[in-house]
């Protein structure tokens, strides 16, 4: 006869039990040693996630009980493990390949893939922004500050607000394919009618008359309004960034992957993705390239575009393909369900209950000290970069140029950061960017200060002090930009992980699309203080060299407490999965299925201590 009982709360075991093994018994394996530390009084968790009992066989106090019927957990005896190695009643193992099994596979290759596109095109439309705004007639580096502080960030706050919205109303495929196809309609737009339609609407006459009416100090706001469209470009590269990457393509990994996979393969995701950043990069200096072999009149800029735009095209079409693919044929794993439904929230309700989050908030710090501190070097390099190479067709090489060493550089970094994830853990792994920022930052300021002893030993070199700088400034660069992709995206991903789902989409929403304009504007409005009021930003640089060691140690203490609440909140879900598991009905194996006979010197005992006489009775018993 077989019983069924449905475990609740801690499961009644004998007070005092003492472990017997078994011998095979009717297709019943004899049970090895398999005893762990127990995480919870009264059983222990096995590999599989199923509830392992211990102690239920105990020493029998006599002999003789043939026709007693003793009740064995079937769950015990799926788990327990013969001599082979092989379990009796376990699942069959999965195929793999490489050692990975197929369904992860299936997950890991077209999130790898689609990784690759998205970087692909984020590198091609971060070369091209500054060009475009930089080298237009009628504009200059001024414009830089002004577009990222006050058209960036009020964009990206309202792209925040219309995503939250969505996010009530739309399935996650729905929302995907709503939010990335107007990127996607946009650049085809620009490349192809936008840029050479824009001497027609461009207001440049009415920019002119407002420029010498409000004068020279204002030809940054006003150059905002003379090429408009350009700004528009540059805006739309810009959250390609925060949401493309951030939002969609990681929201969707840590949609479907696990901790333990993304503990193993998100640092690799980039490893593919830098191998995009050095095509990519030989990609726009191949087109920027192309207008030495044009002749006189041709506007060259406007074919690279063409081509550079129709290729940002292609591949987002691409990323939506491999979208369509991983969700068709691949299955979501399963969470734990959280014990309090969170219910749906208006905007306000969810920016107050992120805002009164300290998890979402030290996720806040770390992308708002990021965005800050990168900036702080970036624009005073790009300022120096600017004076080495004005003209677009060799500003356009250079950056070409950039963009592939950061992708070796960045590769290299992706095949010792699983190394680093797995020996020294998410905390570790989380302060390196932050001390890479500071240490370069410290030696590209410190160039600036105080280089004017090295300028007889950098003459032998046959290098300028501008030129010195724009080559130290680049390597600040790539080292933070490479920290950043192999160690930074991957723990600020790992850390949305735990979290329940409401807080998951909109708290992502309201970081990475907000946050990390508000880090670069930041950033920004830093640089425009210092300079109004030390009058250039050579004399401020000393000062910003303060603030960046502030703002860096700022962000180290966030990741420390970081890293201790998403440890607490790792435990608390494996302990809510393993309660959950151990809430489903155990089948109980009876009397006919398991002979006394076959037990070499013991018998089950109640939690008397006295042999139990189940057989005298049909009820279930308890375990």
């Amino acid at each position: 006869m077989e019983a069924v009982l449905q475990t609740k709360g801690f499961l009644s075991l004998p007070s005092n039990p003492k472990t017997r093994g078994l011998t095979p018994s009717q297709g019943l394996k004899r049970r090895v040693n398999i005893q762990k530390p127990n995480s919870l009084s009264g059983f222990s968790l096995s590999a599989d996630g199923f509830s392992r009992f211990q102690s239920l066989v105990a020493r029998t106090q006599g002999v003789g009980h043939k026709n007693k019927t003793f009740h064995i957990c079937r769950a015990e005896a799926a788990a327990a493990v013969p001599d082979d190695g092989q379990p009796v009643f376990g699942e069959v193992e999965k195929p793999k390949i490489l050692g990975i099994e197929i369904t992860t596979l299936k997950k890991i290759v077209p999130l790898g893939m689609m990784f690759f596109c998205i970087l692909f095109n984020y590198t091609i439309l971060r070369d091209t922004k500054d060009v475009l705004v930089v080298t237009a007639k009628g504009s200059s580096a001024e414009i830089i500050p002004f577009l990222k502080t006050w058209v960036n960030l009020p964009m990206a706050i309202g792209f925040m607000l219309l995503y939250t919205k969505l996010a009530n109303v739309l399935s996650k495929q729905a929302l995907f394919y709503t939010v990335i196809l107007p990127f996607i309609a946009f650049f085809g737009a620009f490349g192809f009618v936008l840029y050479p339609l824009s001497h027609y609407f461009h207001p440049t006459a009415f920019a002119d008359k407002l420029l010498a009416a409000l004068g020279p100090s204002f030809l940054g706001p006003v150059a905002i309004l003379r090429i408009w469209s350009f700004c528009l470009f540059y805006v739309m590269a810009e959250l390609w960034g925060s949401v493309v990457i951030s939002v969609l393509f990681w929201g969707f990994a840590n949609q479907i992957t696990t901790v333990e996979e993304a503990k193993r393969f998100y640092p690799l995701f980039g490893l593919g993705a830098n191998v995009a950043l050095v095509f990519s990069g030989r990609t726009v200096k191949y087109f920027s390239n192309l207008r030495k072999n044009l002749g006189p009149g041709v506007d060259g800029w406007a074919i690279s575009l063409k081509g550079m735009m129709s290729i940002v095209v292609l591949m987002g079409l691409a990323i939506c393909g491999l979208y369509w693919w991983v969700n068709t044929f691949v299955e979501s794993p399963t969470r734990s369900r959280k014990k309090k439904e969170k219910p749906k929230m208006g905007t306000m309700e969810s920016l107050k209950f992120l805002v009164s989050s300290r998890y979402i908030r030290d996720l806040a710090t770390l992308v708002v000290a990021y965005g800050i501190s990168i900036n702080l070097v970036e624009v005073t390099w790009k300022s120096k970069l600017k004076a080495q190479f004005p003209s677009p067709n060799e500003y356009s090489s250079f950056m070409g140029d950039f963009s592939t060493a950061t992708g070796i550089a960045t590769f290299t970094m992706m095949l010792l950061s699983q190394f680093i994830f797995n020996k020294y853990g998410w905390g570790v792994a989380a302060t390196i960017t932050p001390t890479v920022l500071l240490l370069t930052g410290v030696g590209f300021f410190s160039l600036i200060l105080f280089g004017d002893p090295l300028v007889p030993t950098m003459a032998k070199f046959g290098l300028t002090p501008l030129l010195a700088a724009v080559y130290v400034g680049a390597m600040q660069n790539i080292f933070s930009k490479s920290a950043k992709y192999s160690l930074f995206d991957p723990c600020k991903e790992m850390a949305y992980i735990p979290l329940d789902e409401d807080t998951k989409v909109k708290g992502k929403a309201a970081i990475d699309v907000v946050c990390n304009p508000l880090g670069k504007s930041g950033g920004a409005l830093i640089q425009q203080f210092m300079i109004l009021t030390f009058g250039s930003l050579a004399n401020s640089t000393p000062y910003l060299g303060g603030i960046l060691l502030v703002i860096v140690l700022a962000w180290l203490a966030a990741a420390r407490s970081l890293d201790t609440q998403f440890n607490a909140l790792r435990r608390e879900e494996e302990l809510e999965k393993a309660m959950e598991t151990a809430a489903v009905k155990i089948p109980i194996v009876a009397e006919d299925e398991i002979s006394i006979s076959s037990l070499e010197n013991g018998a089950l005992l109640d939690t008397t201590g006295e042999t139990s006489s189940s057989s005298e009775t049909s009820a279930p018993r308890q375990v």
